[in-house]
């Protein structure tokens, strides 16, 4: 059957199913969209948090960006697992027991001030709306290319879903919702794998394939094979890293801590019945993480390989069609530089020579000389070949020559992706306007059903301003997500430890360090990504950190400030001094008997 058709079957299905479960599960009261009821399983839970978290720069982007950088691309396998460590050691727990269901109502009541709880709700904005423009991109790539629209009508498709099962199911329909999207997801992105390990080295592991020998070339490592064939054509070895060790460290740091502080997915850890079942989710919600993380790193050098060996040298006229398909969307260009009508893709170390000449400027979408579609990008183009990092997952399985119903599959994985992570920051959004500014500032007299109805309407305007952001995207997937942890790591991290592990941590110190943290984070992404405050190179970077780490300093800055501010302040109330003694001490301690 044809690919087209099966895609519309398959996402079809998996749309009926996220809906009926929403029809199933809608909310009826604050709790329940808030937090599912708080009567969760810790398995549910587990997988629920799982595909909240594995959202379109899991799923689409992060293996693309590592076949793109290689060696250099672990910091987001690193950081981005590590993070659930530090979520189940230092917080989860904490949290459940302190019994506040958002951030900023946790910030709010443990120091003791509407300042902080305002901040907190405008950290908890910045960082929503930055994380879901990524996934919004996401939903629009896998639309545009497998229901054969432009890339904005796919973002506009996307919204309706999510808006459809946010605003009716709240948290309680986002999470059954969600277990059934990890499902998907994770069976669409191991299936591929399987299938392209098998095919290039005979291992139907892809993480043991990956380091195996090549089926064609028995006495050659796939990734020697690699490392070869990067060098030939001018990159570097992919097994070998160019990053800075420092700023390796703080990107991995950044999205460490920032994965700790991210609203949407510590909300997770209120929707269990215990303290107990907190832990037991953040443990199976990494379990079922690590299966797509190791899985990650086979899947991008399978494609890597797949791609040189594919189109290098190739002939244009002669190429498959899934390069064609890919061409006519934007996401994929060549432009016949040195007019030999063959694609050469090539490293900085061959590229510029004698032989590659610039063309004259085309409009975006005509034909060069060897017929093929010229795309005008900014990003690049000494290459001849250009290629989307976000493609690289959803071209992988047409690369290797797949059957069709496992293309259709991928796509169906992609959106489940894509659309559970968009959901969980859409009631971030929500219930930080409706909960902590609307009940608990402006009119604490509120009713239930009233706030309910406050929290749809905010969802309704968090979707719409999620797409303006998805069609005008900022970069890549995952680069735009690794900027929402940085926000995260510089805002709200240290608030909450300090909040759980310093009970003399007062009001004063902690809206001081997230004000400064996030401004400074601010300022840096501005500068240096976006190229505001005059811009900025790479050789201009404080400390040779990167906006993706830079997280990293500026939470060390807000650390800093809010403990030296505290030191100068008064001590908080004795009340909540009692508050954070007790939320570290375990249940039932000091019952036993001699």
């Amino acid at each position: 059957m044809d690919s087209q058709i099966l895609t519309y079957i398959f996402v079809g299905i998996s749309f009926a199913i996220y809906i009926g479960i929403a029809i199933w599960s809608r909310a009826g009261s604050t709790k329940e969209f808030y937090v599912a009821g708080g009567g969760v399983s810790p398995l549910a839970n587990g997988m629920a948090t799982a595909a909240d978290w594995m959202s379109a720069a899991s799923f689409i982007s992060m293996a693309g960006i590592i076949s793109f950088m290689g060696y250099d691309g672990s910091v987001f396998l690193m950081g981005w697992t590590g993070g659930y460590v530090l979520l189940a050691l230092l917080l989860a727990p904490y949290l459940r027991k302190f019994g506040k269901f958002t951030v900023p109502d946790f910030i709010g009541d443990r120091y003791y001030s509407k300042a902080a709880r305002s901040v907190a709700v405008i950290c908890a904005l910045i960082v929503s709306f930055t994380y879901i423009a990524g996934q919004m991109r996401g939903v629009g790539v896998v639309f545009s290319r497998f229901l054969e629209v432009e890339i904005n009508t796919g973002v506009v498709i996307g919204m309706i879903i999510v808006l459809f099962y946010a605003v009716l199911g709240g948290m309680k329909g986002i999470t059954y919702t969600q277990v059934a999207q990890y499902c998907v997801l994770i069976f669409a992105f191991l299936v591929p794998a399987i299938f392209i390990s098998f095919q290039m080295t005979g291992n139907p592991i892809p993480m043991f394939g990956m380091g195996d020998t090549l089926a064609s070339q028995p006495d050659t490592y796939m990734l020697d094979k690699l490392d070869g064939l990067s060098q030939e054509l001018g990159f570097n070895a992919y097994t070998e890293g160019s990053k800075d060790m420092i700023d390796v460290f703080a990107i991995t740091l950044a999205l460490m801590v920032g994965t700790a502080g991210l609203p949407h997915v510590i909300v997770r850890f209120f929707t269990v019945k215990k303290v107990q079942g907190a832990r037991k989710s953040a443990g199976f919600a990494l379990l079922f993480i690590g299966i797509l993380y190791i899985t990650a790193p086979a899947v991008a050098s399978f494609g890597k390989l797949n791609l040189m060996q594919t189109v290098n040298e190739e002939e244009y006229k002669d190429v498959p069609e899934w390069f064609h398909t890919w061409e006519d969307l934007g996401l994929l260009a060549w432009s016949d530089k040195n007019l030999d009508g063959k694609i050469q893709y090539l490293g900085e170390a061959k590229q510029g020579g004698p032989a590659l000449l610039d063309n004259p400027e085309f409009k975006d979408g005509a034909k060069g000389q060897s017929g093929e579609r010229i795309v005008t990008n900014p990003t690049d183009n000494k290459n001849e070949l250009y290629v989307d990092r976000d493609i690289m997952v959803l071209a992988n399985p047409e690369i290797a020559d797949l059957p069709n119903w496992v293309i259709a599959l991928v796509a169906a994985g992609c959106l489940a992706a894509a659309l559970s992570t968009a959901a969980g920051l859409l009631l971030v959004i929500s219930s930080s306007v409706s909960h902590d500014l609307i009940k608990k500032m402006i009119y604490p007299k509120i009713t239930d059903k009233g706030e309910l109805i406050a929290a749809r309407i905010a969802s309704v305007f968090a979707v719409v301003a999620a797409g303006y952001f998805g069609i005008n995207p900022p970069g890549f997937v995952a680069a735009v997500v690794a900027l929402a942890f940085g926000l995260a790591a510089s805002s709200f991290f240290p608030a909450i430890i300090l909040g759980i592990f310093y009970k003399k941590m007062n009001k004063e110190g902690a809206v001081a360090g997230m004000v400064t943290g996030v401004s400074l984070m601010l300022f840096y992404m501005l500068k240096f990504k976006f190229d505001l405050f005059g811009g900025g190179t790479p050789e201009d970077w404080w400390f040779g950190i990167s906006p993706e780490g830079f997280g990293a300093v500026a939470m060390v800055v807000n650390f800093i400030v809010s403990i030296v501010i505290s030191k100068f302040t008064p001590n908080p109330p004795i009340d909540v001094q009692e508050i954070v003694e007790n939320i570290r001490i375990p249940s039932g301690a000091g019952k036993a008997t001699h």
